[in-house]
């Protein structure tokens, strides 16, 4: 019990160092996120935004880890959050809003984009959204990187108001100077601090030397930095207290009402894509986390548990966030074990504000944009440039390029649009330039499993250019339709049975069914028939082809229209068929007397006599084992009547894999009973009521005895009849080579 306490604890100490060093990396980007997005607004607004940014990490930290399940995940406002709102904002100042009207925008898009991240949750898109190719994914953060490092570039010049990036780059007059020495100061020791340590974040040491620079400008060259009133060089007021923050939480709710039901539809676009972009950004936090903790996390209970901490964060008049990599990465560094570390950064994020008001006021705007500066370029995925080494991925790189263009000359959300367009796009490329037949054989060059005998197999021979054997592999679907025809096609007018086998199909849409049936309808019309086999197994999508098939009426609507488990069945249908004959015939067949069987053709009638008085007869009824693995390999089994199966067991397993079938007139144990072989390593079954002679090894040396010649003639036989096996079997595996 003392032990269990002990490890409670340690675990509790742990969450709250973990917690602590969390706060203090996720709390100064939210202050600067908060700015970003609000000062879009007017510069009287950046107070609002810093406030924002520290109710958000408030709600999120408190709500997202108390009902997620991924352990040491924190849950912040973030970049791509700070991205779409920040356009969002400036696209409504372009349109002459009133600020207030765009302040109650800015809490509807957040809780909107809760709502639908609570939806793909509760859907189980969450499981999907990790699914995003990397070159969108790229782009998007790329993409984000760059916009947050262009709407601060002008905070870090020192130009306030809705100034555009170029004007402000081209008009040097506005600058500030003050602001760059900050920015250039805070930005710098962020870049620097981890080289000298790790045990404070770098972030909180480039804020800390931002604001001594701030105020070291202030004592010594220019003391009207040092009034707060007025100072568009720093945030300004909070109103540090409880009760100003209950005003902040319920002020902007009191003209809720005049949003309209249109407005809010307005929004389902850009909530959408900060919806995703924050789902994003938290599943990949959350399997890095996995990957660094061997665990496992819940994607639709995440994205459940962050979509109520971005309502929670709306209603509280907060920003929207996401599980940050920074901070998660430094609590799992410090100590964090549980999901209650995530909670302690949102305690500590809310009492940082009520105590630290007063001073935060004093943060200079330039060092928050050093810090979003030092982010964005962080962001920017420079890996990707080894992309343009290999053909091969030339045109993911493109997709990067094509998705980064989009979101900075139009938006995020037609990015969005692009890089999905882009991606179904490649994806189509990538499954034109696979092949589509595995193997493609005609019946001549490959058997089943049913062993035949010799006048038999010539026959299949002879006729084997009637079947041809297709196997299909990768996804049938109107991309991959024409490849699919182009090879179907010469084959439709000359082949009596064409066979399908679909075992490695991964997928099959509408249109590849469309044309099966249509090629189905050609072969019928001929009198021929379309064999498919492998349509049971289960889809990717949790289907099976076999239920589409049945579906559209592809397997059901004709007799000339048949389905097998597996390609063996399918080919040994189709080689009863040119024999003329069935299982169901052949055991209405008498038995065989041993003059009749192949192996004996030439044999004299007197030394048949002496043979059938060596041979034993048996009756096994179907299923019952004949030998089993094992048992002394001292017999030889001619088959009268019936049919025997071969299988091998598979190690560990309660299954054998079937290897071979013998039917009425061959012979099994042959190689064993030649090679005199100590046990047999196979089972063989009776597939039906089998009659049997059976001829002992002792029984065949009292025979070599009195009868060598027709004994020698017996190996003779045996040895011909094997050899012949393995030259249809070099047949197929060079076909299958090809």
């Amino acid at each position: 019990m003392e032990m269990s306490m002990s490890f409670k604890n340690d675990k509790l100490v742990g969450d709250f160092w973990g917690g602590l060093a969390a706060m203090l990396v996720a709390l100064p980007s939210a202050i600067a996120f908060g700015v970003t997005i609000y000062a879009s607004i007017g510069p009287a607004y950046a107070g609002l935004g810093a406030l924002a940014g520290i109710l958000g990490a408030t709600a999120l930290g408190l709500v997202a880890p108390s009902l997620g399940g991924t352990n040491r995940l924190i849950t912040a406002p973030c970049a791509p959050a700070a991205a779409v709102l920040s356009a969002f904002a400036i696209e409504l100042v372009r349109q002459d809003v009133d600020p207030v009207f765009i302040v109650l925008m800015l809490t509807a898009l957040g809780l909107v984009a809760g709502l639908i991240q609570l939806l793909l949750g509760f859907m189980g898109i969450g499981s999907l959204i990790k699914y995003i190719p990397f070159p969108v994914v790229s782009g998007y953060l790329t993409g984000v990187g760059l916009i947050i490092i262009g709407s601060q570039i002008p905070k870090f010049l020192g130009v306030f108001g809705s100034q555009s990036l170029w004007r402000t780059l081209i008009s040097p007059e506005s600058w500030q100077w003050q602001s760059p020495v900050i920015g250039a100061v805070t930005a710098g020791v962020m870049l620097g601090a981890p080289l000298i340590t790790r045990v404070v974040p770098a972030a909180i040491l480039g804020l800390l030397a931002g604001v001594a620079t701030y105020f070291g400008l202030g004592y010594f060259v220019d003391p009207s930095m040092l009034v707060l009133e007025g100072n568009k060089l720093i945030i300004g007021p909070l109103g540090g207290s409880a009760s100003s923050m209950f005003e902040a939480i319920t002020g902007r709710w009191r003209e809720i009402g005049e949003l309209k039901l249109s407005q809010i539809g307005a929004l389902m676009g850009t909530a959408l894509t900060l919806a995703v972009l924050l789902s994003i950004d938290t599943l990949k936090t959350a399997v890095v986390l996995d990957a660094l903790t061997r665990s496992r996390h819940d994607s639709n209970r995440e994205l459940v548990a962050q979509g109520l901490g971005n309502v929670a964060s709306a209603c509280a008049g907060g920003m929207p966030g996401a599980g940050q990599m920074g901070a998660t990465l430094v609590n799992l560094a410090s100590g964090g074990q549980t999901r209650v570390s995530g909670v302690i950064e949102g305690v500590l994020s809310l009492v940082a504000f009520l105590a630290l008001g007063a001073f935060i006021a004093w943060i200079p705007v330039a060092a928050l944009a050093g810090i979003l500066i030092v982010v964005g370029i962080r962001m920017i995925d420079s890996h990707s440039l080894h992309l343009l080494q290999s053909p091969w991925t030339m045109l993911d790189f493109v997709v990067i390029v094509v998705v980064v263009a989009v979101a900075l000359a139009y938006s995020l959300i037609a990015a969005s649009a692009v890089g999905i367009a882009l991606a179904m796009f490649l994806f189509i490329r990538e499954q034109l330039t696979g092949t589509l037949i595995r193997n493609k054989v005609e019946g001549s060059a490959r058997f089943s499993k049913r062993v035949r005998l010799g006048h038999e197999m010539e026959l299949l021979e002879r006729r084997g250019e009637r079947t041809i054997i297709l196997e299909l592999q990768g996804s049938l679907f109107f991309g991959t339709k024409d490849q699919l025809f182009t090879s179907l096609e010469p084959e439709l007018s000359q082949r009596t049975y064409v066979v399908l086998d679909m075992r490695r199909v991964q997928s099959v849409d509408v249109t590849a069914v469309h044309l099966l049936s249509q090629i189905k309808d050609s072969l019928v019309e001929r009198g021929a028939f379309l064999v498919f086999s492998g349509l049971a197994h289960t889809l990717p999508n949790g289907r099976t082809i076999a239920e589409l098939f049945s579906q559209m009426e592809l397997t059901t609507a004709s007799d000339q229209v048949k389905v097998f488990a597996g390609l063996d069945d399918a080919v040994e249908w189709v080689e009863d068929q040119i024999l003329g004959e069935s299982l169901l015939v052949a055991a209405e067949l008498p038995p065989l007397e041993i003059y009749e069987m192949e192996l004996f053709q030439d044999s004299k009638e007197e030394a048949l006599i002496a043979l059938v008085e060596c041979l034993e007869r048996r009756s096994v009824a179907k299923d019952d084992r004949v030998f089993s693995a094992g048992d002394a390999a001292d017999q030889l089994y001619l088959i009268r009547k019936g049919a025997v199966r071969i299988s091998v067991p598979v190690p560990g397993k309660d299954f054998s894999r079937h290897r071979l079938t013998y039917g009425r007139g061959d012979f099994v144990g042959g190689m064993s009973f030649i090679t005199k072989a100590a046990r047999f390593s196979s089972d063989a079954t009776a597939m039906e009521d089998t009659e049997l002679y059976v001829l002992r090894r002792e029984s065949f040396e009292m025979l070599r005895e009195q009868h060598r010649r027709l004994a020698f003639q017996l190996i003779e036989a045996i040895a011909r009849v094997l050899a012949l096996r393995l030259s249809y079997a070099d047949k197929e595996l060079l076909a299958m080579q090809e």
